[in-house]
């Protein structure tokens, strides 16, 4: 027995150790270095107010019930420091620029994307997290930043699961949660920060709010960690988008029946000229751009009601209240619509080599015009790009975006919709359905089309959206369109070279290395810096301290297809085998693409 007792203090022992361990780097992630660049260029891409009015306008989410002034008082587990410092930020790959002020915007002098909004009849401001926040990039080289405004983010945000390298913002932000409410000191000097003169009258109820935001992180990652809902870490730059809207939308809020195993990360696309695409997502799922906006917001933590508090749908006009901002949805997208392509920046990258250029030229001619040059036409006063859309066995990249959006279903048969009221939506399936549609097994596209549908319809009577205002809100008088193809987009490549890593799950680090075949990329290589590699057109790979290896032979990870090899084409490969002097060429010209210095080739 004596010895059977010492083997058991030992296992608890060793489990306490453990334990202790992933605590450490939960409270202590291992980040990159922050070291601020000498200098943040911007480029004449739209003007001042446009940028800003991009950065820091709200769209309603609410990032589990975080209020702003408790974000901005947190601090580090282990330190008085804030944990809101643009500086300690930076390190999860959120950009600041060292030059920057608070201001009536962003008063707290937070990173892109980082802002607050109230709630109609609520005194609360919540913290809110825009698409500014995911769709704004920077490549630095030589000491200085380009800020590339609608580009691709390399931020840690989504991941709430704890891991020993501890490296994202959702874990690191319910750690300094975690101590701060279990800490009694820190307790007392952030209660004292947030509520100033009225700490006495109100120093229990934010104990108790703040609990129920504290619950909420928690709850959030334990459902996800337990249930093995991210398996493919996702790392910087990257989020299974539809996978955690659907996980959020159909699980969270509906039933737990609904989770979803989410293996298939992507980039965060490049916007410029996004409005003018006929269909939008990686898989060209989507048209509408305000339901598109909507299911982002949804996904991001605006919050959305189906219940009532015995569990049955709520009914008639109580139906759907969210915290979705529709006007300011609105003027980011109508503000998206004056961004410009970034344009390559001699003085900082390299002077073009134009003869070279002009070989390029050609090369795109024969070899990338065929999928990346789109016809234009003109429809209700917009120019519509129609983009190509390559099936996967086409292209041979990998497939798991496109095929959990077409074989995931769900249930939500709870909703109880009415079949008639859906028949009258603004949704528009494509194509037609030949039998009526089976609640119980339902697409995430589906679904989402009509949550959205229905969370527009009383967000636009809540801001009191006029029936003239609509078709313009709407989006070009769109209808909230959904496809379902087991295929890619092929999107028109202006200011590509700015918009590193490539392929829709940003498996390829180079456009030098995605004009090569696969057995000649890189099967690993370190994600989450910066600095720019203006030779090859990509971040640079080589490891740094404490980088994110991704690996692509993982699944959602996979570099394949979109080869230039020879062969027989299909299944990934799509053209000749290009010689390295012809994708030197190719570079170059792709430097230029779409921009003022196209028109000055030969």
């Amino acid at each position: 027995m004596r010895l059977l007792s010492r083997v058991l203090l030992l296992i608890l022992a060793l489990i306490g150790i453990a334990l202790a361990v992933v605590l450490y780097y939960v409270a202590n992630p291992k980040l990159p270095d922050y070291v601020p660049a000498r200098q943040v260029h911007y480029q004449d891409q739209w003007s001042a107010a446009d940028r800003q009015a991009y950065y820091f306008t709200p769209q309603g989410t609410q990032v589990k019930g975080l209020r702003y002034e408790w974000f901005t008082a947190l601090e580090l587990p282990f330190s008085t420091q804030r944990f809101a410092a643009p500086q300690y930020l930076a390190r999860f790959g959120f950009l600041v620029d060292p030059a920057q002020q608070a201001s009536a915007d962003n008063p707290a002098s937070l990173p892109v994307g980082f802002t607050r909004h109230q709630n109609p009849g609520s005194p609360q401001h919540y913290l809110d997290i825009t698409c500014a926040a995911c769709h704004t990039g920077e490549l630095r080289y030589n000491q200085q930043a380009l800020r590339i405004d609608g580009g691709s983010a390399q931020h840690v945000l989504p991941s709430s699961v704890p891991t020993l390298r501890g490296g994202s913002f959702g874990q690191a932000l319910v750690a300094s949660l975690a101590s701060t409410y279990y800490n009694p000191w820190k307790f007392e000097r952030f209660a004292r920060n947030v509520l100033g003169q009225n700490y006495d009258a109100e120093h229990e109820q934010l104990r108790k709010d703040f609990k129920a935001s504290l619950d909420t992180f928690l709850r959030v990652a334990w459902n996800d960690t337990h249930r093995g809902l991210y398996p493919t870490e996702e790392g910087p730059g990257r989020t299974d988008a539809f996978g955690r809207i659907a996980n959020a939308s159909f699980g969270d809020a509906i039933s737990p029946d609904n989770y979803r195993v989410a293996n298939a990360p992507v980039d965060y696309p490049q916007l410029w000229d996004i409005w003018t695409f006929d269909w939008v997502q990686w898989n060209g799922s989507a048209q509408q751009p305000m339901a598109r906006n909507i299911g982002e917001a949804l996904g991001v933590g605006a919050t959305l009601n189906f219940f009532d508090a015995q569990g049955q749908p709520l009914k008639g006009d109580a139906r759907y209240p969210s915290s979705v901002r529709v006007r300011d949805l609105n003027r980011i997208e109508e503000t998206l619509q004056r961004l410009k392509p970034p344009t390559w920046p001699e003085e900082l990258f390299g002077s073009i080599d134009k003869p070279l250029t002009a070989k390029g030229r050609a090369l795109f001619a024969e070899n990338c015009a065929g999928c990346h040059v789109p016809p234009v036409s003109e429809v209700n006063g917009r120019p519509v790009q129609r983009l190509k859309m390559l099936p996967i066995a086409v292209i041979g990249t990998d497939p798991n975006t496109a095929n959990n959006i077409a074989d995931h279903r769900y249930d939500l048969s709870a909703l109880q919709w009415d079949a008639a009221e859906l028949a009258q939506s603004n949704v528009e399936l494509h194509p037609t359905p030949g039998e009526p549609l089976d609640m119980r097994q339902l697409s995430v596209a589906k679904g989402l089309a009509y949550v959205t549908a229905f969370v527009e319809e009383r967000a636009y009577r809540d801001a009191q959206v006029t029936p003239a205002e609509r078709p313009r809100l709407d989006g070009y008088g769109l209808p909230i369109g959904v496809r379902e193809l087991r295929a890619y987009k092929a999107r028109p490549l202006a200011g590509v070279w700015a918009t590193p890593p490539f392929l829709h799950n940003g498996s390829v680090p180079s456009l030098y290395q995605l004009l090569s075949p696969q057995a000649e990329r890189a099967s690993t290589f370190y994600k989450g810096t910066f600095e720019y590699d203006p030779k090859h057109l990509g971040y640079r790979t080589a490891p740094f301290k404490n980088g994110f290896l991704f690996d692509t032979r993982v699944s959602g990870n996979h570099n394949s297809g979109h080869e230039f090899r020879s062969g027989k084409r299909g299944n990934g490969v799509i053209g000749r085998l290009l010689q390295p002097e012809e994708r030197w060429a190719l570079l170059e010209y792709l430097k230029v693409l779409g921009g003022p210095l196209e028109a000055q080739l030969p």
